[in-house]
C-alpha cells in the first residue's frame, strides 16, 4: 500500500509558489483564489534520512529498454532502501491514456515496475504526451484502486520534514501547445483558460531542502533545450523562495547543469525508455554531466547533505554530486564528479 497519505491541503495564501502572482503578473495563474493545494505527508526514516529514485519519459509497455531500466531501478532501490519514486512525466506514450480502463496503465506501469523495492509510493507529474490523451484519467482515484502506488496530482507538495518537494504541472506554461498543437490534441480540462492557470504554488518552508519537480526542462543542452516560459515565469519564483534543485524530464537523457545566475542545480532524468537522440548543444551554463542514453537517478538526503547519482541501463553509476544544505551550514559542498574519479 502507498505510504503517502493526504493531509489537510495548504491554504491558497500559503501555497507554494504564491509569489508567482507577483513575480509574473502577466502569466498564467492556476487555481481560483479560493482553491487549496494538495499536501502529502511522507515522514523520513527514523534516522532522519530519505532515499528515492527519479525516472521520467518511460511508459512504452516495456520497449526501448524500459524493462531493463526498471530492473536496475529495482536493484538500486533495494540497495538504498528507497522511500518512494518520483516520475518526471510523460508517463504513457505516445498519447497518454485513453481513460481509466486503458490497459496501457498496467502494461506500462504495474507489469513493468515489479521489484519489491519499487512497491512504494510513486509521486508523478504529467508530461506533454500525457496531455495528448485523457489527462484527467491519470488523476483519477480509479487508478489508485488498480495500483495504489500511483499518486498523480496536477500540482502538489510532498512534505518529508527534512525536504519539501514542490510538484509543478509545467505543460500549461508552454504557449506552443495552446497556439500551435499541430495534429496533436491536448486535454486542457481543469486548466483552461490558460490565463487562469498557475497561482498559489510556493509556500513558506522551513525544511532543510526545497526541491521543485516538473516535466519540462528549465536548462538543458539536449533536444528541447531551455524552456523560455519557465525561465521567465517560474525561475524567479524558485529563486525568490530559496529552492535548491529543479528536477525534470522531457529531454530523454541524464543531465546536471549548474545555474549561471543562482545556487539552483538542474537535474534531468528523462531516460526511462527511448533515448539516444544525439543532440548536445553547448550553452553558457556550467554543464556538469551529460549522458544521452537510458537510465535513472537516485537522491539521498539527510538534514545536512543531498547526494544525486545517475545510473545507466545496466545499473552502472555514471556520476555523483553532493551538496550540503545552505540552511544547515551557510555554504555548499561542491563535490561533484564522475564516480570513478578520485
Amino acid at each position: 500500500m502507498a505510504q503517502g497519505s493526504r493531509s489537510a491541503a495548504v491554504p491558497a495564501a500559503a501555497s507554494f509558489f504564491a509569489l508567482l502572482a507577483v513575480a509574473a503578473p502577466l502569466l498564467l495563474c492556476c487555481a481560483p483564489a479560493a482553491a487549496e493545494l494538495a499536501r502529502l505527508e511522507h515522514p523520513p526514516k527514523d534516522g532522519g534520512s530519505l532515499s528515492l529514485l527519479v525516472v521520467g519519459d518511460w511508459g512504452r509497455k516495456g520497449t526501448f529498454n524500459q524493462s531493463r531500466v526498471a530492473h536496475q531501478m529495482g536493484r538500486v532501490g533495494e540497495q538504498l532502501s528507497i522511500d518512494f519514486v518520483i516520475s518526471t512525466g510523460d508517463n504513457f506514450y505516445e498519447n497518454g491514456l485513453t481513460g481509466t480502463d486503458d490497459e496501457a496503465f498496467e502494461q506500462s506501469f504495474t507489469d513493468i515496475y515489479t521489484a519489491k523495492s519499487l512497491q512504494k509510493p510513486w509521486y508523478l507529474v504529467l508530461g506533454n504526451h500525457d496531455y495528448r490523451g485523457d489527462a484527467l484519467a491519470q488523476l483519477s482515484p480509479v487508478l489508485r484502486k488498480i495500483d495504489s502506488r500511483f499518486i498523480c496530482i496536477k500540482s502538489f507538495v510532498v512534505n518529508a520534514e527534512i525536504v519539501e518537494f514542490f510538484f509543478v504541472d509545467t505543460t500549461p506554461f508552454q504557449l506552443k501547445y495552446w497556439t500551435h498543437p499541430k495534429d496533436d490534441h491536448y486535454d486542457w480540462r481543469g486548466v483552461a483558460p490558460r490565463e487562469n492557470y498557475i497561482n498559489n504554488l510556493l509556500k513558506t518552508s522551513t525544511a532543510a531542502w526545497k526541491v521543485a519537480v516538473g516535466h519540462h526542462t528549465m536548462r538543458s543542452v539536449s533536444d528541447h533545450g531551455d524552456t523560455k516560459e519557465l525561465l521567465q515565469l517560474l525561475l524567479p519564483v524558485l529563486q525568490a523562495n530559496g529552492v535548491d534543485f529543479y528536477i525534470n524530464g522531457h529531454d530523454h537523457c541524464l543531465e546536471h547543469i549548474s545555474s549561471r545566475d543562482s545556487p539552483i542545480q538542474y537535474f534531468t532524468s528523462g531516460g526511462g525508455s527511448k533515448a539516444w537522440r544525439g543532440v548536445q548543444n553547448p550553452t553558457e551554463d556550467d554543464l556538469k554531466f551529460f549522458y544521452d542514453g537510458q537510465g535513472f537517478m537516485s537522491l539521498q538526503l539527510d538534514r545536512s547533505q543531498a547526494k544525486f547519482t545517475f545510473y545507466d541501463v545496466d545499473g552502472k553509476a555514471l556520476y555523483s554530486y553532493t551538496r550540503s544544505s545552505l540552511m544547515e551550514t551557510g555554504h555548499h559542498l561542491q563535490a561533484s564528479g564522475y564516480v570513478n574519479e578520485e
